[in-house]
This record gives structure tokens, sequence and C-alpha cells, in this order.
């Protein structure tokens, strides 16, 4: 392999004396010396080094350290003597014991009884490998799989000086490896990111030999630590209850995160930490981990028996196989992790900066994303033209800025029993047609967005009747349905074509500035009548090929619509989605008190300007649950805020603090929507873990810092109120320390039907609860709620708090109390002062 100015190469089987450092703009830093290569970003050191057999040991990951002089002999594993009863890699390597080696991957047969990172079945029926070093090379670009989505470096003059040379943007290190036991080559690709303290990993098999071979596994990124005991974060859930975060302290055994879904899923999201059994939120070591893939995936964190902590993630083994014909590659997605020495608030940090600048692209990167009204919980199916004028006329006056017509609005479609496939208007409901609805709603100053779910199908749809070959089933067997829907098989060609047309012809008639793109089911009955026998374990990864072909192809040819991703709520919320969508809808469930806990889920791996969140109407429509509107636009204002209620029927006050509410959120979106999300004391996981004060009750505590700093916005909402607990500090993050700022609140007007029969403390009269005079009264007199108007300096605010009024406790109420009840929220504004 020949080398050039835009590929470094060097083979260690040369001897030669070569050290090579690149540095590209702030990018990350890739030093290779002598057998050992360092990855660096600001703030962390990842080392690995080529041992004599040609083994790829992990030597360290974590707080950036010196590497010079004797790093190696300091930081490699030692092999004097025979580890026990551990089988050894060779008898030139007599005393090496895989299981007992931190290396950079694990495969099958040599020893190594760990879970596995990449596995092979030969011809002749045997799976155990032999990869060793071969090569590598440095290469002056991003290196990406193909055919998947993965992360990017972008240049952008207001945080990158111009480089030297305009064309080196980006840099990767691709080590290969070359299996003893047949010709496949295992190449590993790293890439740094400087910036946000992320490391990229990617793998890919290639067979460069005569005969076929199947792959079993190919995982993307592999990690050994140096822990006896660790403790895993992992988020779990299911339709409704997305996202709910669990730890589990290990000291044996393995902890498998599998979502077996076919999808990401809401039941296991890709996203989790492994850190020291002591972490927590802003305090102790912890790793984070994210897959850019949208499929089925598998992570393991094992702890060996000798005393090591080790961790893969990457594609689901059991999804099915690979066939490689000679020349043939498969690639692995890519993984990203990310190392803190300052809890779980120092992955939160790197993990929304590497999204927000690494996976989201296109237009809406860093555009304020607008206000919506979306009319599912407002008219389900029961869409027509003139209940859309009657919400798009509502709508303009409270300050809504786009108005999406959902589910209901095709041919036939009057229920989820039909018509998904058959993207035409339905002319008895919209009988202009897309084209005319979307007038009407443009004409009032709204912009227009759609509905649709293109990888369905419904068997009673002019599309099924057509095309039932095009639809996931096993043929002549009976096959499972979801939702009263089959998927459409998306590993082929016609059939991503054939979407690519009729949503090209959908948008372009709604002259969309929006789209919702719903996927409603899990993957039953595994099969593609187009894919042969010995490819069928081939299919679900070929899906997601097709899925990312048709999105990325809409993408690039409407690049000014604001995709939005939806799968039930979060049934593929990851970053294979954020690669082409800059939003998903994160949760069917609008109720603010079970969304306060999903999107806290999701904030330790996601930043809030990914996730959609709506203030729907009460009762709510998943729980039956009553909260205050001013509760429900607090919780989803962290988050890209939307509507989904039918404000044609809400009454005159509801009207106007919605209006107040969209006002203040259009002052304070760009920091709502893109500054950095801190959670603060009592957050939903430290809960279920930790001690805390009987007296605090707050189910959360969240704060937006501005990138600048200078502003800030925070919310507490309440839980079940403690009796005669009526104090409350809030400690704010991310503020300058030595900034002065202005902290304030809005006070509210109470309703006294709030206060009960307690209205005759100060009343003249006896007036009877709920009774047309207490009616009357309270229309006209309302409760202050108390005042909060101070500026302090922004170390007062990080490291002591502000002490807040005091809330109601049964003893009185005047102005300088707040009513802060059951499911109450408070809002606070923080200015840096002149």
């Amino acid at each position: 392999m020949s080398c050039s100015s835009a590929v470094l190469c060097y083979n260690w089987r040369r001897s030669v004396d070569f050290v090579q450092e690149i540095m590209i703009r702030g990018y990350g830093m890739i030093k290779e010396q002598d057998k050992l290569f360092i990855l660096e970003t600001k703030n962390t050191s990842y080392v690995f080094y080529i041992d004599e057999s040609g083994l790829l040991q992990h030597l360290y990951y974590g707080e950036k350290i010196d590497l010079s002089k004797d790093a190696v002999l300091a930081l490699q594993q030692k092999y004097p003597n025979p580890n026990g009863c551990s089988a050894v890699l060779s008898k030139d390597a007599s005393t090496l014991a895989l299981d007992d080696t931190c290396l950079e991957f694990s495969t099958r047969g040599k020893g190594d009884m760990r879970e596995a990172f990449a596995e092979l079945e030969l011809r002749d029926g045997s799976r155990s490998s032999d990869f060793r070093y071969w090569q590598h090379v440095i290469r002056t670009e991003k290196v990406s799989p193909e055919g998947l989505p993965a992360s990017y470096f972008e240049e952008s003059a207001e945080s990158i000086a111009p480089a030297a040379n305009p064309e080196a943007v980006a840099n990767s290190l691709v080590v290969k490896c070359k299996d003893n036991n047949s010709n496949a080559v295992l190449e590993l690709v790293y890439t740094a990111f400087e910036d946000c303290d992320c490391i990229v990993r990617s793998s890919r098999i290639i067979n460069s030999g005569e005969e076929d071979i199947i792959v079993r596994r190919l995982m993307s990124l592999q990690l050994d630590v140096e822990w006896e005991r660790s403790k895993v974060t992992s988020f779990h859930g299911d339709w409704a209850r997305e996202m709910r975060a669990e730890e589990l302290c290990m000291a044996g055994g393995k902890y498998v995160i599998d979502s077996g879904t076919g999808f990401s899923s809401n039941r296991q999201n890709p996203f989790f930490m492994v850190s020291e059994p002591q972490a927590g939120e802003y305090f102790g070591e912890c790793y984070g981990f994210h897959l850019i893939y949208s499929g089925g995936h598998k992570e393991v964190v094992e702890m060996t028996s000798h005393g090591k902590t080790h961790i893969v993630t990457g594609m689901r083994p059991e999804d099915g196989w690979f066939l490689l014909k000679a020349g043939e590659e498969l690639y692995a997605p890519e993984a990203v992790m990310t190392y803190s020495d300052t809890g779980y608030e120092g992955i939160s940090r790197s993990m929304h900066r590497f999204v927000r600048e690494h996976i989201v692209r296109g237009e809406w990167k860093k555009k304020e994303r607008p206000v919506l009204l979306n009319s599912w919980e407002a008219l389900y199916f029961h869409v027509n033209e003139k209940k859309i004028e009657k919400l798009a006329s509502a709508a303009s006056e409270i300050g809504i800025e786009l108005l999406v017509l959902d589910d209901g609005w095709f041919k036939g479609r009057n229920d989820d029993t039909s018509s998904l496939g058959d993207w035409t208007a339905d002319e008895k409901k919209l009988p202009n047609g897309l084209k005319g609805v979307a007038k009407k709603v443009k004409q009032r100053g709204l912009m227009f967005g759609i509905w649709v779910e293109p990888e369905m199908v419904n068997e009673n749809s002019d599309l099924y009747r057509a095309h039932p070959e095009w639809a996931v089933r096993i043929p002549e067997r009976d096959h499972a349905e979801g939702r009263n829907q089959m998927l459409l098989d998306l590993s082929n060609k016609e059939v991503v074509d054939y979407l690519i047309d009729s949503m090209s012809n959908v948008f372009e008639q709604s002259a969309a500035d929006y789209v919702k793109w719903d996927m409603n089911r899990n993957f039953t009955d595994l099969y593609s009548q187009t894919l042969p026998k010995e490819r069928q374990g081939e299919f679900l990864y070929r899906y997601m090929q097709g899925l990312y072909r048709l999105m990325g192809t809409l993408v690039k040819k409407f690049p000014h619509i604001l995709f939005e991703g939806c799968a039930s709520g979060g049934n593929r919320f990851d970053l294979g989605i954020l690669s082409y969508f800059p939003q998903i809808w994160a949760s069917d469930d609008s109720d603010a008190i079970a969304r306060i806990g999903i999107q806290n889920g999701y904030s330790y791996g996601y930043p809030q300007s990914v996730i959609g969140a709506h203030v729907s109407g009460c009762p709510n429509h998943q729980t039956l649950r009553n909260t205050p509107l001013s509760t429900r636009y607090a919780v989803a204002s962290f988050g890209v805020l939307g509507y989904e209620t039918n404000i044609s029927d809400a009454s005159k006050e509801e009207l106007t603090e919605m209006k107040a509410q969209i006002f203040l959120y259009k002052q304070w979106r760009k920091t709502l929507q893109f500054g950095q999300w801190y959670r603060l004391g009592g957050s939903v996981l430290e809960r279920g873990q930790a001690y805390h004060s009987y007296f605090d009750k707050d189910l959360v505590k969240w704060i937006a810092v501005s990138e600048e700093q200078d502003k800030a916005v925070a919310i507490t909402v309440q839980g079940q109120v403690t009796p005669h607990s009526g104090h409350h500090v809030l400690k704010t993050r991310g503020l300058k320390e030595n900034a002065s700022y202005h902290f304030y609140n809005i006070p509210v007007k109470h309703d006294l039907h709030r206060f009960g029969e307690l209205i005759n403390m100060i009343a003249p009269i006896h007036i009877k609860q709920d009774s047309l005079l207490h009616d009357t009264i309270a229309k006209f007199i309302k409760m202050d709620g108390a005042k909060e108007d101070i500026t302090v300096s922004g170390s007062l605010l990080n490291k002591a708090g502000v002490h807040l009024a005091q809330t109601f406790a049964g003893t009185g109420y005047n102005q300088g109390t707040e009513l802060y009840q059951d499911y109450d929220a408070a809002i606070y504004y923080i200015e840096e002062a002149e």
C-alpha cells in the first residue's frame, strides 16, 4: 500500500522507527508511536497498542494523560506466568490468556470466553477466528460505513479557524487485522471528536479469499476496563412509558440490553452508561455509549472472572446472519463513546453536543423550530377541511406557527383497519385535496404539515391488492399483524423507489413545511420475497439500508421540510433516525407527569432540541389525569414545543393562557431548544437510587442555559405535597461564576376555586363551595402568586441557590406565599445583568 499526502500508511512488520501525528482544526488528534496508538480529545485519552503476538491490546480510556517515556510499560498488563486454567493464545505466547486481557475486539476460539465482538463461520463449519494485526491507515478524511448513517464533521466559521489545508477537515484511524484461519480481514475504524470528547468506532469484515464466509456477528465497539465492580444505567419501557432509567451494580455475570423487535425499540434504548458503583449526577468516573443505528441492537456489560469490565455494543446477532462471497464486505454501524469524571452530567454534556453538532444536519440543524398544533388528539380520524380550517383559525389567534394534519386524511382512512399505502387525499374529507386544505391553512399565516406512515400497508388497501409480494410476510402462511397493518419490504429496491415517488407526490401537493413520519408496529414473520434462502438472514439489515436510502433521498430532495420521526412515540428514538430527521416524537403519552420521567430519561443521552413534546388536553387521553395547563406547558417547553388539543373548543381563559405561553416561549425559544440542559437536584434517576430529603418532593428540576451563559430558564414540578414543608431552594448549574444575574418569575393569578371552602376564612358572608356565587366571585377576584425578583451573582446561584417564596402549607396565604400544590409547576427566568 503506497503513501500519499491524503493517506499515511505504516506496516508494523516493516521495522521502521516512525511517528506520525495529525491534528485537524480541533477535530481530534491521532498519534502513533512504535506500536502505540493514541486518540486524544480536549479532555480524554484513548490508548491501545500492538503486542508481540499482533493483538490489539487496550491500555487506557479516561481523563487526558501524559504518555511520554515508559507509558506502555506502565499501562500494559504483565504475563510472566500462565493464568490458572485459562487457555493460552499459542505456544509462542504461552502465558497470554485472552480472557484476562483488555482487547480492542474479542473473537471465538482462542481462549477469550467473553462476549464476542466478531464471529465467523467458515466453510467447514468451524467458528474459531485468529485475527492478528496486518496494517493500518490514517486518513485525512472521515471514514464512514457505506449504506448506513454516520457522524460527520462540518466547517463552521463561528467556531473553527481556517485550516492550512482546506481539504483536510477530519481524520480517521483504520486498523486492519487478518484472520489466520481464513482470508477474512477485520477493519476497525476510529475517529476522535475533540470538541465534545467523543470517540466514534465502527468495523467492517471483508472476505478477501475464495471461499464463502458466514458472519454470525459483527459488533461496532468494544471497551475493556480494569474495574472489578461496575454500575450499569440503562433505559427501558414500552409504548407510552419510554426511557425508564434503571441502575444495577455488578460484581459478576452479564447485563444484557437486547431490543429484539427489529427496531431500536421503546423497550431497550441503545443509549446506556457504565460507571463506578459510587458515581452519581455530579461525580464519579462514567462511560456513555450510543449506537448510530435504528435496527435491532445488543449491548452486553460483562464482569469477567478476572476482575475486569467487558463492554460491547452493536447490531443484534440474533437478528440474522450475513453471507459473504469472495470480495464481499459487511459494514457494522458506528457507535460513539465518551468518558466523564464528573458523573452523568459530564456524559450528558458531551453527548448533547455530539448529537447537535455531529449527528443532526441540514437546514434545521440550528434553526429554531416552530410551535405547532397537531390535529391527532383534537380530531383523531375524523378530519375534514372545515375542522382543519377551524383549528387553523384558532391557532393563528394564539400564536401557533404550524398546523399538522395527522392521520385520517387519505382515501378511505376512517380507522386503522384500511388504506395505509394509498397516499391520495380522501375527496369526501378534503374535496379540494391536499393542495386546497394546505392553501387555506397558509392563508391564516401558518405553515402546513402532514402525517405519513410510508413503511406500512393495510391488507385492505389498493396497494396491497396490487402488490401483495411487497409486504413482509411468509407466502402461503398466516401472518401476524400489529395495529391491523404489515410492513413493506424495504429491502426491495422497487418498493423504496415507489415510496420515494409517492411521498414526493404528497409533499409536493401539500407544499409541506413539516412531515411527521410515523411507524406503528414491530417486525414479525421475517421474510423477503426478493431474497434467496441463503440471504434471508440479511433481511433486517437490508431493510434498514432501504429505509436510510428512502429517508436520505427525500431529505435531500426536500431540504426545507422539517421532518419529525415517530414510531408509536419513542419506538425508534435513536441516532440513526436523527441523522436524517432533526427531531423525534418522544412518546405517545402526552401526560405531563408521565412525560417528566420520559423526557428526563432522554436527557441523559439526547439534547432537548431533538425531543418532540406537546401540551395536550385534560383529562389526558392516555392516563385520564388532570394537571394544570401551566404544568403541561412547563414540561413541554423542555423539548420542541407543540400543542395537541382541540383549541376550537377551549375556553377563553385557556386560550388566553396558551397565547401568553407561546409569546413567552418565542422570547426564550433559542435557550429552551438549544441551551445546555442540566438536571438539578432531585432528578428522577437519583430519586430511585439515592436518599433524598423527606421535604424535597419536586418531581423534577431542570435548567436550560444558553450557549453564551447569559440566559437561562429553570422549571420545578411538584409531586405530592408533604404537609408543612413549604421551603424550597433552587440551585442552578452552568452559569458564569463572576457574572451578575437577574433572577425572576412571572407572578400568576390563582383561581379561587383552588382554595375550596377556605374562601370563607376571608369572605364576609358564607359562600358554598362550587356554588353559583362561588363561580361568580372567582370570575372577578384572583389570588396573587408570589413574586421572585432579585439580582445576584452566578456563584451564588450555582453554589448556594435561591430560597424561593414559602409555599402554601395550611397556615395562611398572602402575597409572600406561593400556591405550589400537587403537580404544580414553577418557571424561573435568569438573565445576565448589565
